[in-house]
Parts: C-alpha cells; structure tokens; sequence
C-alpha cells in the first residue's frame, strides 16, 4: 500500500469504523496542512474523525500550524517552495528517513493512528514549549529550557539560580532589593547574609560582560539591582 499512513489491517477496520461513528476529540484546535499524492492525502481525509487535528487537504491559502507532506510534495516545484518558504512547523512522511533532518520531526510509514496523532501533537507541544521558555531581555534572547542567553551568534550558560535571577529583575518595573533577592531566589529570611546575592550578581556580570562586552547589562543603585 504506497504511502499509505496505515498498514491494510488497520485502515480497513477504522475506515469502516470511521462511517458509522464520529469521534469528537477536544484537540481540534491544531491545523495540519496535508501536502502529497492524492492517495497520501485521500487515506488521511478517511481517517479525519480520528485525527486529534484540523486535516486541511491543500488548502494552502488558509492558517496552519503544521505540514505534513511526503514525497510528492517535495518533487512539486510549487509545494516545494511553499514548503520552504514557511515558518510552520513541517512533518516529512515516509518509510525512508531521506531527507527526514531538514524538517522538525518524521512520521514512519506505514503507521498507526495513535503515531500519527503523538507524532504532530509532541511536535506542536514542543514548540509552545520552547516559545514560553524564550524571553527577550534587552538586546538579548533568554532560552531558559537551554539556559542560554544570546545575543546574535554569541551565547553564555547560565546557572539556575542565574536564569531566576533574571527573570525576578525582568518582572520588576523598580531596583530589587538584597534582600528581597534572598526571599525570592533563595528562600533566605530576609535577615540572612547579603553576600550570597553579592556573589552571584558578581559572576553573571562577570560572564557577560566577558562575552558581550556589556557593563550595564545589571545596573544597581541604594535601592537595589535592575535591568
């Protein structure tokens, strides 16, 4: 069965399952954009009660959030470019892994439903991930699942306890106090000892000032530190 998302077994049960009952999933928010051979695209549009996603069958002119294509696509000048040229996340489909490193995530062929659905989920999960756990600081990207700031081509690693540093400074509008520092970094009593927040203010100054050459990434005054 060629490109077929399912083995015979399998999409002979649920295609027959598929006309008698609809399976109503809370997960249709997400949109797929199915790109390939009519018959890639004719077995997922059978399976489409079952699919936890919007199936979009070359609708290219309408949102999505994902690409899922196989290898006809990719022998289409016209999808190829449009392939390209977005910034969707893309899903490669085959029983080969040809090629599978230049998309974000490759669906083995033949599958299973329950594959299909984890595959394009976990890829759409993973990326909401990485977006909440990237924040702008000044001229700087902050990755805090990589602990990693950057600024263009340049990047520092930063310890835990430096990444919620930054993040307490970036949600103040005023100078953070040492020893609100201590309360909120370290859960220290606010009568604990100062120097432990002294000491590692000093390093990630340290740090970044010796890889992007800037003084006033953390600026401090009588009332406390601040970005």
């Amino acid at each position: 069965m060629p490109d077929s998302p399912f083995t015979y077994g399998t999409f002979y049960f649920i295609s027959i399952i598929s006309k008698i009952i609809f399976i109503n999933y809370n997960m249709h928010q997400l949109n797929v954009l199915i790109l390939g051979s009519n018959y890639f695209k004719a077995t997922l549009n059978e399976l489409k009660p079952f699919l936890k996603f919007n199936l979009l069958i070359d609708e290219l002119n309408t949102n999505y959030d994902v690409i899922l294509l196989n290898k006809f696509a990719i022998k289409d000048k016209k999808l190829n470019q449009i392939i390209n040229q977005s910034k969707s996340l893309k899903v490669y489909a085959s029983d080969k892994k040809n090629n599978s490193e230049n998309y974000d995530a490759f669906l083995e062929l033949p599958s299973t439903l329950k594959n299909i659905n984890t595959v394009i989920e976990s890829i759409a999960a993973k990326k909401i991930f990485n977006k909440n756990s990237s924040i702008i600081i000044k001229d700087y990207l902050l990755n805090k699942n990589e602990k990693k700031l950057f600024r263009e081509n340049n990047y520092i690693t930063l310890t835990e306890k430096e990444v919620q540093l930054l993040e307490l400074f970036l949600n103040s509008t005023k100078p953070i106090s040492k020893d609100k520092i201590l309360i909120s970094v370290w859960n220290y009593s606010s009568d604990a000892d100062t120097h432990t927040v002294e000491t590692h203010i000093y390093r990630l100054r340290k740090k970044i000032n010796d890889k992007f050459g800037d003084e006033k990434f953390i600026l401090n005054n009588k009332d406390g530190y601040s970005l």
